[in-house]
């Protein structure tokens, strides 16, 4: 099992988005504590009713990850998540395939639907096609990233005998999609390389639009089955799964054995990564973090 050390994010309107630490200080901490991956997630315009409720900013993924890239050497990069219908598929194909070339090749593009109306608003995305352009962007990315020409016409674009460079370093880059619902898991049996599910109980399940992640049991059931849906769509490749352990993590009332066992029990189900964050309280408390997650679980 790999970890995945998620930047901070800050809850409200207020606060400023680096108050964590400086990117390069954490990503360079979380590297040399052991993590394998280093995630952002993306709001470009959260509403304020949103961010009272405990909503959150971040950095914008692609510019953070391009400079995490920069900074590291070993680190994953990846997008927990995107929202795919917020762009052209085009654009996030070339961001995409940008830091995955200028980092040679530790790039993972995670992406989702996306659920906040008023997001899909300000960007002038209808959230009723966001559905219908998620699938086009799963259509479009991996001929983008060919480097070969191709023509493809979507619900509001006609692209005709393009060819994008550069090409990426994977081949392809590995997508990761977001979400509990079955059309999810269909989407990553057929075109994708890993599910990420979303914990975090059903008041975060109402809010992201999505159903509720059941048990560590019935998830493990639902592994079994994307896997398999996968074998059965004619694939070889194995599907990574990503769960989400930042709320848990940063208890200081659980003890390193339960986590321990939790961990266990996730890769017995068929996890592969899992998602760790901590509070937000000034870069020393944070590389405490990193390094202290990394002496008890890493080494």
């Amino acid at each position: 099992m790999r970890f995945i050390f998620h930047y901070p994010e800050i809850n409200g309107p207020d606060g400023d988005v680096l108050d964590p630490g400086p990117v390069r200080d954490v990503a360079v901490a979380a590297e040399r504590a052991g993590f394998d991956a280093f995630s952002f997630s993306e709001h470009p315009a959260p509403g304020a009713r949103w961010l009272t409720a405990g909503g959150h900013q971040t950095l914008d993924p692609f510019v953070a990850l391009g400079y995490v890239a920069g900074a590291t050497e070993r680190l994953r990069l990846l997008t927990y998540l995107a929202v795919a219908p917020y762009r052209n598929p085009f654009l996030l194909a070339k961001a995409a395939a940008s830091l995955d070339k200028i980092s040679g090749g530790r790039f993972t593009l995670g992406i989702g639907t996306g659920y906040q109306k008023s997001e899909f608003h300000a960007l002038g995305v209808d959230f009723d096609e966001r559905n219908a352009l998620f699938d086009e962007a799963l259509d479009v990315l991996p001929l983008h990233w060919s480097g070969e020409p191709f023509s493809y016409d979507g619900r509001h674009f006609s692209a005709h005998d393009i060819i994008a460079r550069p090409r990426p370093v994977q081949t392809p880059i590995p997508i990761w999609i977001g979400g509990n619902s079955k059309l999810t898991r269909r989407r990553v049996a057929q075109h994708a390389q890993g599910w990420m599910p979303m914990s975090g109980g059903a008041q975060l399940s109402t809010t992201a639009r999505t159903r509720e992640l059941g048990p560590i049991g019935e998830l493990a059931g639902q592994i079994t089955e994307v896997r398999e849906a996968a074998i059965a769509a004619g694939r070889s490749d194995h599907i990574d799964v990503v769960y989400s352990y930042s709320n848990e993590i940063g208890s200081a009332a659980v003890d390193s054995g339960h986590h321990r066992e939790v961990f266990a029990d996730l890769e017995k189900a068929g996890v592969d990564w899992v998602t760790v964050s901590c509070r937000i309280e000034g870069l020393s408390a944070t590389v405490d973090f990193l390094e202290s997650f990394g002496a008890t679980y890493l080494s």
